[in-house]
């Protein structure tokens, strides 16, 4: 029997999310599992969100409509959070997508995680640390944009590769072996736990095989178990 993918809950919050990351952000989700609930929360009656507008069709996503009856007053996040514990205690979904740059989240992730959840948030970099940390995965939304249409394209490096070398050294310091080597996908996974939002593009690069190569910072080998890499500059044993 084929292996289902995981089921997703992936809710929108509308005003803090940009309509053009749309396409990325659905082929990024598709990475992780089924996007089988797809909503978007905001004021829809007017002008300013005409960019969703026009892109709700394409992803098939549902847009739940939350008129601002009082200044200062955020009802879409509210009836985000809400639908979120329904769907939660439906017990259907392996995971949720969270897509806002707001900390007023920070709470929701941590409590579906709580429950043994997986939560992926999606926002740009003004994010919130403590957003970014109560995901399990953090996804800038500006690697998400495509290129050569004026906005942040994928190949521009949104931090220095200088901050990814002190992270993946740091993992190396605490789980590598004796003789300093430890398998790149290992390097990856401890990566995932020490910062949920490290991203290769982030850096740069494509992927990490390619981050890691383009430091110039740590020796590479490959055999039967992939590759391996250490800190340069180590004495063989």
């Amino acid at each position: 029997m084929e292996k289902r993918s995981p089921r997703l809950a992936v809710l929108i919050d509308a005003e803090n999310a940009s309509p053009r990351i749309a396409d990325g952000l659905f082929e990024e989700i598709a990475k992780i599992g089924e996007a089988s609930v797809r909503r978007i929360y905001g004021d829809f009656s007017g002008t300013q969100m005409k960019g969703w507008a026009e892109t709700l069709t394409r992803h098939a996503i549902i847009p739940q409509q939350q008129f601002l009856t009082t200044s200062g007053k955020n009802a879409a996040d509210i009836a985000l959070v809400i639908d979120a514990m329904d769907l939660l205690h439906n017990s259907r979904f392996d995971g949720f997508c969270l897509v806002s740059s707001d900390s007023d989240f920070t709470r929701l992730a941590a409590r579906i995680r709580e429950q043994g959840i997986d939560v992926f948030g999606f926002g740009e970099q003004k994010t919130p640390e403590s957003f970014r940390q109560a995901c399990r995965r953090f996804i800038y939304t500006e690697n998400l944009l495509p290129p050569g249409n004026g906005e942040q394209a994928v190949k521009t490096a949104l931090r220095p590769p200088s901050v990814a070398i002190s992270l993946i050294r740091k993992v190396l310091s605490e789980a590598a072996n004796e003789d300093g080597w430890l398998a790149l996908a290992a390097v990856g996974s401890q990566l995932s736990n020490l910062a949920p939002d490290f991203d290769p593009r982030t850096f740069g690069y494509r992927k990490l095989s390619d981050l890691v190569r383009g430091t110039g910072s740590f020796e590479i080998k490959n055999g039967d178990g992939g590759m391996k890499i250490r800190r340069s500059g180590q004495e063989k044993t």
